[in-house]
């Protein structure tokens, strides 16, 4: 007789996950994986790998960068990418800004909202009908509302007022042309979750997740990293006059643009222990880093309505 093992729970997320990933594949003539060498769309990646080996990806990887994203980041999504082999494909928000259909009110303002419109743009070169993303339930209200099929209409556009019902694991990704769906397989995972994963699956990881030490200023409560290098050479974040520069020991829970991530202090310099600290935290990632979520309680959900993530 021979016993069988039950299932982890993060089994059935992955077993979820996979399923989404080849619905995806299945229904969706030009999709596209948002990739940006975070976290989540790590996760993402060893799913694909899972889905998909030994052949190729069924769609490229997509990064749109706003030209402020950390060099670690950065570095580490091409070395990921050329890693398996796949293509990746990116767009940037300065070349929006280029052609005139992204303009900054100043030049120190956040651009990772302004990432919708060169989404958009990309979507429309490519012709691209699914965007798989990495958002999850957990991290924000605005995403708690999403389904894990996405309908944005012919103007990218989302709706929580029309969208598709998910009855019995059931999803229906058909999209008449210039209308887009975004996928998102993990959507029931939890920040735990993703740090369980990465640990069961030894993934590598941006060095910026773990504890180091870092120039920051304290700026509206939140931690701001200052004098931050980037990929052309010239440094983002310079501190203001009035402000005391402080090299502290913290880590990033998530990343983004520059100029609206914050990290946080932290010790943890491994999975495990970001594990452990994970347990213990009160406050979702992007609460406790992500400025742009903080100018109203609406801020994402606009955002959403125009094109975002």
């Amino acid at each position: 007789m021979t016993t069988k093992q039950p299932l982890s729970h993060l089994d059935w997320l992955e077993a979820e996950a996979i399923h989404i990933l080849r619905e995806v594949a299945g229904q969706c003539a030009n999709p596209v994986l948002l990739f940006s060498g975070g976290k989540d769309s790590l996760c993402i990646l060893r799913l694909a790998e899972k889905a998909f080996r030994p052949g190729r990806f069924p769609f490229p990887l997509l990064h749109i960068d706003t030209g402020h994203n950390y060099l670690e980041v950065v570095n580490f999504r091409d070395q990921r990418a050329a890693e398996l082999g796949e293509r990746l494909i990116v767009r940037s928000v300065e070349d929006s800004m280029k052609r005139g259909t992204v303009v900054l009110k100043s030049a120190d303002e956040p651009r990772n909202k302004h990432q919708s419109v060169t989404l958009l743009e990309a979507i429309e070169e490519f012709g691209f009908d699914c965007c798989i993303g990495g958002a999850r339930r957990d991290e924000e209200k605005a995403r708690a509302k999403e389904r894990i099929m996405s309908f944005r209409d012919e103007f990218g556009q989302w709706d929580p007022k029309n969208q598709r019902p998910e009855l019995w694991n059931l999803y229906n990704a058909r999209v008449h042309k210039g209308e887009n769906i975004r996928a998102f397989p993990i959507s029931n995972w939890t920040e735990m979750d993703v740090w369980q994963y990465i640990e069961r699956e030894q993934l590598e990881l941006p060095s910026i997740y773990f504890a180091h030490q870092r120039d920051i200023v304290m700026r509206h409560g939140a931690i701001f990293p200052v004098n931050v290098p980037l990929a052309d050479g010239s440094v983002i974040n310079q501190p203001k006059a009035s402000e005391e520069v402080i090299n502290m020991q913290v880590r990033f829970r998530t990343v983004g643009d520059i100029t609206c991530t914050a990290p946080v202090i932290s010790d943890a310099d491994d999975v495990g222990k970001i594990v452990l600290e994970t347990a213990t935290t009160t406050i979702t990632e992007r609460g406790a880093t992500r400025l742009d979520d903080q100018t109203s309680e609406a801020s994402m959900e606009q955002r959403k309505k125009e094109g975002y993530f």
